[in-house]
C-alpha cells in the first residue's frame, strides 16, 4: 500500500494525474506513422555497414523531398510544409543510423540480423510511408490544438523510454506545431 501511494504521489507531483494525459486524436496516428518510418532506420543502417556506404545520400534526400512537395497538393497540403516535414523525417532517420553505426563501431561488429535489400525493400517501404505520413500530416493539420506543443511533448515522452528513440522523435517532429 506505501509502495503505491509514493507512486501515486509522485505521479501526481509529475504529471498532475495517475494516468496519462490524452493526445489529440489526430496525433498517436501520426506519431505512430513516424515510428514506422523510423523503425527502418536499423536495416538502412545495416544495409550501408555492409557496403561501406556513408549516411548521407543527398540525391535520395533530394528526390524524397521533391516527391513530397509534388505530393503535397493532394493531400491538401502546402508544398514547403510537405517538404519541412520530410525534412526532419530524413535527418530523425539519420540520427538512429548515425547512432547505429557509431555502436557497430566501438563494437567493431553490426548485429547478426537479416540484411534487407535497400532498394528493392527498403526504399519501396519507406515511400509507402511517405504517403501514409502525408495523409496523416493532412489530418493533424484540419485539427491541430492550440496547445500543441505542450500535448507533442507529453506524447513523445509517453512513447519511450529510450534517450535515443526519445530524441529522434524529437528530430521527426520538430516543425510538427507551425502549421501552415
Amino acid at each position: 500500500m506505501r509502495i503505491t501511494l509514493l507512486a501515486l504521489t509522485c505521479c501526481a507531483a509529475v504529471t498532475g494525474c495517475a494516468t496519462p494525459p490524452a493526445t489529440h486524436p489526430a496525433l498517436d496516428p501520426l506519431l505512430t506513422t513516424i515510428e514506422r518510418r523510423l523503425d527502418l532506420a536499423e536495416a538502412v543502417a545495416l544495409h550501408k555497414w555492409d557496403r561501406q556506404q556513408p549516411v548521407q545520400a543527398s540525391a535520395r534526400e533530394h528526390q524524397v523531398l521533391s516527391d513530397a512537395r509534388q505530393a503535397a497538393a493532394d493531400y491538401q497540403l502546402a508544398p514547403e510544409r510537405a517538404e519541412g516535414f520530410f525534412a526532419d523525417q530524413i535527418e530523425a532517420n539519420k540520427l538512429l543510423q548515425y547512432h547505429l553505426l557509431d555502436n557497430w563501431r566501438r563494437a567493431k561488429r553490426s548485429p547478426d540480423l537479416p540484411r534487407r535489400d535497400l532498394g528493392n525493400d527498403i526504399r519501396p517501404a519507406l515511400d509507402q510511408l511517405q504517403e501514409q505520413l502525408l495523409s496523416a500530416l493532412a489530418r493533424f493539420d484540419q485539427s491541430a490544438p492550440d496547445d500543441c506543443a505542450d500535448q507533442l511533448a507529453a506524447a513523445l515522452q509517453q512513447r519511450t523510454h529510450d534517450a535515443v528513440r526519445h530524441l529522434a522523435l524529437v528530430r521527426a517532429t520538430t516543425q510538427l506545431c507551425k502549421v501552415r
